[in-house]
This record gives structure tokens, sequence and C-alpha cells, in this order.
């Protein structure tokens, strides 16, 4: 009778070779992200959905609902879920930089990132200006380093790795772009690439991306664009989109950094003394801007940039400047919630803004440059703000002016903001941990908005 021992032993000692728990951890995390994701994604859209039809009965509830929910947001983020607030990408930035085991406990633990998904969706039921996409990679990040240590990794570095895959997929399933996912994690995550992170890398976006696809199908975040820019046009439009958009998302970073260090002074103490206070201001902002302007200043801006993508415009010119205003106030109220979607939809703005400078030019083109000079400005990561305008409008015809109009709009952008916003954020976190002596559970109730 043939003896199957041996074969048992053989297969047994293969599954626990590191490659194998390797890749078990990367494929059942790069599941769990994207299925993570998905519900996050219906969860804050219902949640969002949920506000509008409460104030399509009357706008002045928003006067309640808004600044209430961001009261009640800064009061449930004032002690152990403080990590959860803001885009949650400084946190994964700093617990690249901060190795200690405590330090990334405290900033990527199952509690800060079940709250993250709550407290996002709540930020959305309550109007703010945020997005989800920040607070995916802030999640899928968490889980993935989770499902390392669940497989036996130790090793600060391995879990790095993990990191890393987990943002990557996290980018890649919230926008359905899987490129996007892996120039995110090089440019804006890791600021390097190593060989051998190649292959976890790309693993986490194929399996995350393969789940998203099965459950959610081939689409596109924006629809499918058709633009043209003529050459002897094109350098017009770039130059007044890599420059205008540019230099205005750079100032909105410098503000956000300047205050979330506490800067002006006054905002500063309000900030410290009155957190609860200063963010139903903030609320009260966002409430005053829609009630001028239009409700385009609540939510993440996605049906008005889509409108202004795809030619059908929605919302009048005063949408770029007053979207960028409404994010700044959700912002400095310090509620959970992120930049990349409301950032686009300001950048559409005003991309929509300067065509009337250039009638000759089509309005869709000058769109698309705008929003990839925005998010370049304030991320001042031109490859990740390429990459996402082209795969979220599939417009290829386009690159060439888009890659350009990215490289004038870092150069302004770091005319006025020299450090990259989350890069900013990540080293506010981590100076404020070493003001509080080092130790990483006291680090974690001062992280950075």
């Amino acid at each position: 009778m043939f003896d199957l021992q041996p074969l048992r032993a053989r297969l047994s000692a293969m599954v626990l070779t590191e490659g194998w728990r390797r890749r078990a951890a990367l494929w059942s995390g790069a599941v769990a992200v994207a299925l993570v994701a998905i519900v996050f994604a219906k969860a804050s859209d219902a949640a969002f959905h949920v506000f509008q039809r409460v104030i399509a009965h009357s706008p002045w509830w928003a006067l309640l609902l808004t600044p209430g929910i961001f009261a009640l947001l800064a009061w449930l983020t004032a002690g152990a879920l403080r990590p959860t607030r803001g885009s949650g990408i400084p946190q994964v930035i700093a617990s690249l930089e901060q190795p200690d085991p405590e330090f990334r406990q405290v900033n990527l633990s199952p509690a800060v990132s079940a709250g993250k998904l709550l407290l996002t969706s709540l930020s959305l039921l309550g109007g703010a200006s945020v997005g989800r996409e920040g607070p995916t990679v802030h999640v899928g990040a968490s889980l993935m380093y989770l499902f390392g240590r669940w497989f036996g990794f130790k090793d600060p570095r391995e879990l790095s790795h993990f990191l890393l895959a987990g943002g990557a997929a996290g980018i890649a399933a919230a926008f359905n772009t899987p490129l996007a996912g892996i120039v995110f994690a090089i440019e804006e995550l890791s600021g390097r690439f190593e060989h051998r992170f190649s292959g976890t890398l790309l693993t986490a976006v194929i399996v995350g991306g393969v789940v998203s696809l099965g459950l959610l199908g081939n689409y596109t975040y924006f629809g499918h664009v058709s633009a043209l820019l003529p050459l002897g046009q094109a350098w017009g439009a770039i130059v007044l989109c890599g420059v205008v958009a540019g230099l205005l998302g750079g100032l909105f970073a410098r503000v956000v950094l300047l205050t979330m260090s506490g800067h002006p002074r006054w905002l500063g103490r309000l900030k410290r003394d009155h957190p609860v206070a200063l963010a139903a201001a903030c609320g009260l902002i966002v409430v005053v801007l829609a009630l001028l302007f239009g409700n385009g200043a609540f939510g993440t801006g996605y049906e008005q940039a889509r409108s202004l993508v795809q030619g059908q415009a929605i919302v009048g010119h005063e949408f770029g400047l007053m979207k960028l205003l409404a994010n700044l106030a959700s912002y400095v109220a310090g509620i959970p919630g992120g930049l990349f979607s409301p950032a686009l939809a300001v950048g559409a703005g005003l991309g929509h803004n300067l065509a009337v400078l250039m009638p000759a030019v089509d309005p869709k083109a000058f769109v698309l440059l705008g929003m990839c000079a925005y998010l370049t400005g304030v991320t001042q990561a031109p490859l990740t703000s390429a990459v996402i305008s082209l795969e979220l409008t599939d417009s290829g015809d386009l690159l060439l002016p888009i890659l350009a109009t990215v490289l004038i709009a870092r150069g302004v952008s770091g005319m006025v903001c020299r450090v990259p916003i989350y890069r900013g954020l990540a080293e506010q976190l981590l100076a404020n941990s070493a003001v509080a002596g080092g130790t990483t559970a006291t680090a974690g109730t001062r992280p950075a908005d």
C-alpha cells in the first residue's frame, strides 16, 4: 500500500515555508482590503444620500445636522480614536518611518480601522467635504499589516512591505485604478522602490483588483472622456492650468500644514482648548458656503466633477473656489475624511473657470488638466496625479498634455509649499511622538490631524 506520510510531510514543510506564508498573507489580505473597500464605498455613498434626502426637504436642516456632527466627531476622536482623524495617509507614512510595533499598533490597530470606516461615513452623513480614498489607504495598510502579523511575520522591514502593499491595494480598490495604486505606493508612501518589493506590490494590487472587478464589474470612475487638445493650443492650456491650479493646490497644502501645526496662534489655542466648538464652527462655514453658492459644498464633489468632465456642467463658475474653502474648513475641523475626491472636484471646477479664457479649446480638456494640476499642487505627487486622472477618465489621448501639466504644477506648488502635505503631516505626527517622550502609547494620543 502506498505510504502518503512522506508526501504529507513535504506538503506541510512547503506550506510552512516563509515564501508560502507570505503569499497566503498577501492573497488573503488583498481580498480583505478589496471587500472592505467595496463595503466602505457603499456605506459612504449611503450616508451621504441620507444627508441629501434630509436637506432636500429643507436646506436649513443642514444648520443643525452639519455643525452637530462635526462637533460629535471632534468629541469622539479626542481620545483613543484620535488616529482616525484626517485622511489616514500621514499615519501610514509615519508608521513606515517609525517601525516600532507599539507605535504601529496605536495608529494601525483594528479598532482604529473600524473607527476610520464608521467615522468617515458619519462625516459624510453630516455633509462634510471629505473623501473616502485616503481613509481606504489607511484601512488597507492596517489590514495588510494585521494579516502579515497573523501569518507570523515580525520583522519591521518585512511588515513595511505589507503596509505599502495594503496602501496600494486600498487606493486601487477605491478608484478602480490598479496602475495608480502601484504608482501611489512608490511615489507617495515610500518614496523608493525595491526590486524585492515589486512582486509583493503587484500581487496585492492584482488580487484586490480581481475581487473588485468580479463584484462591481469593469467601470471608469468618471466615465470615458473623449477630449482633443491640438498642439498649438495645448501649450497655452497646459501652462495656464499648471500655474494657476498648481499654485492654488500648493497654497491649500501650505494652509493645512500651518493650521495643523498650531498656526496662527489663536487658531492653535482654539484647537487645543475648544476642539468641539471649533469643529462646529467649521461645519457652520460649510453650511454657509452651501447656502450661498449651492449644495456642491457638501460631500466628495463627485457628481459635480463628473458633470464637468463629461461636458454637462451642473454647477457654475463659483464651484471651484467654493469647494476649496469647504475642503479647507472640513480638514481644519480635524474630523475623519480624505482629500483625493474633493481635490479632484476643486481641480475640475478650476479647469472649468480657466476654459473661459480660451474658448477655442475643448472645455473638457481644460477640466482634465485642472484636475491633475490641482491634485498635483496639493499632494506634490505628479506621477500619481497623472495616472489617477488618466485612469479615472480613460483619456489616453491627453497623456502628454497631462504629464506636462503635472510637471509645471509640481514646480509651482513647491515654490509655496516646500513639504508635500502628507509628508508634512506625517512629520508633525512623528514630532508630536518625540515631544511626548518617545513612547508610542503616548504618541498615539497626539497624532497630527
